[in-house]
């Protein structure tokens, strides 16, 4: 199993409550709050408002979210901004955010 996949595996489990109560109390605020910084975009939990020319985050596939987000991070996809966001995260921090999009009701 790859390493996203991995990541991607141990979001979830956290987010399902394998990790102890305390542990994944403050792991599960930590990563709404980094859920939080996306939706002045996309929406709050990944929804965007009506008519918006911007996508929604809530339910894609963690897989293609994780891809297009190291695509933003290289470089290799063009855009206005989420190039610059995605160099401040780290492989697991995407890995964890696409859990929790994808874990999001559309």
């Amino acid at each position: 199993m790859n390493t996203t996949l991995l990541h991607i595996a141990g979001a979830a489990m956290l987010l399902a409550g394998a990790a102890p109560a305390g542990a994944q109390d403050a792991a599960a605020l930590n990563l709404r709050s980094m859920a939080a910084t996306c939706a002045n975009c996309h929406g709050t939990a990944g929804k965007p408002v009506t008519n918006s020319a911007v996508p929604g985050l809530a339910g894609i596939p963690a897989v293609y979210m994780v891809e297009q987000m190291k695509a933003f991070k290289s470089g290799a996809r063009a855009a206005t901004v989420m190039h610059q966001l995605a160099k401040g995260y780290s492989d697991a921090q995407i890995d964890q955010l696409a859990a929790y999009f994808a874990a999001q009701p559309k």
